[in-house]
């Protein structure tokens, strides 16, 4: 596989810890792609990883958000927890998002940056509806 297109190890260490884990998580690169989500996530969410791939995270942010007020997705340099995670320090918000079959959730959000040897190399991110807010 060539330099360019190898994943950091901090990363596929982090995907395997999220593969296990009941609470929905998510995986991002640097870029804030999603790279990764868990079995959990994709029940939530309305469709499973292996049905998406990467998801580049202007189309992650039109499809699912987070969503504003009026529900309109918010820009990923605007959300509070990717500014957060990118200046490598963990965070938690709690944010509207959309599934796929239409259905706004209100879900509480915490991320922890994935930090190797070059520095920041993506975030966990774990996800789930608060107490009082199911549907």
């Amino acid at each position: 596989m060539p330099n360019g297109s190898q994943r950091p190890l901090e990363l596929i260490l982090a995907r395997n810890l999220l593969s296990n884990l009941a609470t929905p998580a998510l995986l991002t690169n640097d870029a804030g792609d999603i790279v990764f989500y868990n079995t959990a996530a994709g029940e939530f969410l309305g469709r499973p990883f292996e049905a998406s791939g990467t998801v580049p995270v202007d189309e992650w942010v039109v499809d699912y958000g987070p969503l504003d007020d009026a529900g309109a997705p918010i820009p990923i340099d605007r959300h509070p927890l990717a500014q957060t995670l990118r200046s490598s320090h963990a965070g938690h918000e709690n944010y509207t998002i959309r599934t796929l079959d239409g259905v706004h959730h209100q879900i509480a959000v915490s991320g922890v940056p994935v930090i190797g040897s070059d520095g920041y190399e993506g975030a966990m991110v774990f996800f789930w509806t608060p107490r009082g807010a199911e549907a």
